[in-house]
């Protein structure tokens, strides 16, 4: 067992953090011992962090019951503090350089400050279903070594858009006292207000009130919101978030790194990544996670090896049911339609190189 060294102070904080049950004071003590400890003992930083990524207690058993908000109404949670992400993120070069930007804003936040260039850390997400909007808010918030506190803008309108004013007032004064992120989830519900019977200026009230809560935040103060329908957000919303990010559903490089990383464990050989890069271009990068992650535990049950072919073929009749069980065409419409070579149809379609041959020529 290997020695690591922690501060005096640390150990003190742990166990004060630990006795109070203060669950989110327990995980970033945790977390800078683990990034102290990474140089020189990378293992026991690796068991820190699994341990820490593992999903943690709710917040009314972290100590935080009285001042836990709540609709005044259903009594029901308005806010949950949301675990560390296991999974990896996977993101193209735009969306990366704005990530990568923005947290390097929050953590040099005083010294912008100094020279005149501060402003909101507020970033908004936006894109289909799937893409990683959430993903990457729990990766912005372990990054910044913060609680991030998931708030759905769902479950705090109300019938009475009255009570729906002060739940957003009530979640705006919570969450800056724990020096968290706080995050806004399905952020166009309040869009979607206007499609519902309301009066205008009922509503007008609301999303007043969600702007003024954005603004009474100190600069410093971090907003991540994600919608997967911008269009319904007003513009006086959109100009509080100077930062953003627009997902689509990933394009084919990114489709193999993750085919790569969470079917192969990143040891995928290039004609398969390829064959099932150009097969799942209408899937998103949640459902290959999950269709691969499916796959390989059905192989470790069953103690053999990952059914590349099988895998297609569920994918393509997902889309394509009227290629079942008829491979002469399924054949074809891999080659001409997806521009797969031979080789890489032949990863995905349990037939002889001269059947396939026999197949493309008639």
């Amino acid at each position: 067992m290997s020695i690591i060294s922690i501060s005096s102070q640390e150990i003190l904080e742990l166990i004060e953090a630990s006795l109070n049950a203060n669950y989110t004071d327990v995980r970033q003590i945790s977390s800078r011992i683990a990034a102290s400890s990474t140089s020189e003992h990378p293992e026991i930083s690796k068991k820190i962090k699994q341990a820490i990524r593992r999903k943690g207690v709710p917040l009314r058993a972290s100590g935080y019951s009285e001042s836990l908000p709540t609709d005044p109404k259903s009594r029901s949670a308005l806010v949950e503090e949301h675990p560390c992400p296991i999974s990896p993120v996977f993101l193209n070069e735009s969306l990366k350089k704005t990530f990568d930007t923005f947290i390097s804003s929050v953590k040099n936040y005083e010294l912008l400050q100094e020279n005149g260039l501060s402003g909101k850390m507020n970033l908004l997400m936006s894109g289909p279903p799937g893409t990683g909007k959430t993903l990457v808010a729990g990766h912005i918030a372990s990054a910044l070594s913060m609680p991030l506190y998931v708030v759905r803008l769902d479950s705090l309108i109300s019938s009475l858009l009255g009570d729906t004013a002060k739940n957003i007032r009530s979640v705006f004064d919570f969450v800056p006292t724990k020096n968290g992120i706080i995050f806004l989830d399905e952020f166009d519900a309040i869009g979607k207000l206007r499609n519902d019977n309301h009066e205008l200026g009922e509503l007008k009230r609301v999303v007043n009130t969600l702007i003024q809560a954005i603004d009474s935040l100190d600069d410093k103060a971090i907003v991540i919101a994600a919608t997967n329908h911008p269009e319904l957000l007003d513009r006086a919303i959109w100009r509080r978030f100077p930062y953003r990010m627009r997902f689509e559903t990933p394009d084919f490089d990114l489709r193999t790194h993750l085919w790569n990383h969470f079917l192969f464990q990143d040891k995928g050989e290039s004609t398969t990544l390829s064959a099932l890069g150009k097969i799942s271009s209408s899937m998103s990068g949640a459902d290959i996670e999950s269709v691969a992650l499916s796959a390989r535990r059905a192989a470790v049950i069953e103690q053999r090896q990952i059914d590349v072919p099988e895998l297609a073929a569920e994918i393509l009749m997902a889309e394509h049911s009227e290629f079942n069980n008829d491979k002469k065409r399924l054949c074809r419409f891999l080659s001409k339609n997806l521009s797969m070579t031979q080789i890489e149809i032949l990863t995905i379609v349990k037939i002889s190189r001269q059947t396939l041959s026999t197949y493309l020529k008639d």
